[in-house]
């Protein structure tokens, strides 16, 4: 999961309901400079979607996020995702994208959780709902027993332009996740250029830490 962030510093997540605005979503995004995308099991048109991404738009790296039922983690994997991601840690899911060699993003929250993920040998963590969690200041505390043992996060959850570099300037945050690139209301309006606007914006942010 390392190596998938490196040079990410934002991954768009998505929650499409009509599977014919996935390929204009994600050239939108390209064309802002981000080629990761989240496209979250939210939705019945999110298989049909991260299918049309990868047929039409293959530059762009796409993960399925919300997977959290033993049915979401066979579609994802027989789609071949690049990741995975979940808003908890359930042992079963990340065993079954261990086994496919898919790197996966289990979700924690609290100290006990990131215990539980280190038992599993996760180090890569989605810290959710990162801002009803404490935000910055309670990732600041849970980073302190566990940096020097390699855990790494993706705060999501109420991550936005406004706070973006609060998080992103922590040590142990590779990378964040946002639904504000790409609001479900652009999505639906064909916004593009308003979506292509917000991931330049963003990207652009985050070189003030890179």
């Amino acid at each position: 999961m390392l190596d998938l962030v490196k040079g990410r510093p934002v991954i768009p997540v998505i929650e499409i309901n009509d599977a014919d605005d996935a390929v204009p979503l994600a050239r939108a995004l390209i064309a802002g400079g981000i080629d990761v995308i989240e496209v979250t099991f939210r939705t019945e048109a999110a298989a049909a979607a991260i299918a049309a991404i990868g047929k039409e738009v293959p530059e762009m790296v796409i993960g399925a996020g919300t997977v959290v039922t033993s049915d979401q983690v066979e579609r994802a994997l027989g789609l071949g995702v690049a990741f995975g991601v979940a808003p908890g840690l359930n042992p079963d899911t990340v065993e079954a994208f261990r086994k496919a060699k898919t790197p996966f993003l289990p979700g924690v929250s609290t100290a006990s959780e990131i215990e539980g993920a280190l038992a599993i040998d996760c180090h890569v963590l989605k810290f959710f709902p990162a801002e009803a969690s404490g935000g910055t200041g309670t990732l600041k505390a849970l980073s302190g027993p566990y940096a020097s043992l390699g855990v790494r996060f993706c705060p999501t959850g109420g991550v936005n332009l406004g706070n973006m570099l609060d998080y992103l300037s922590l040590p142990t945050v590779v990378t964040l996740g946002g639904s504000w690139i790409a609001t479900k209301q652009q999505i639906e309006s064909g916004d593009w250029d308003g979506i292509t606007a917000r991931a330049a914006e963003a990207m652009g942010k985050a070189r003030e830490v890179a």
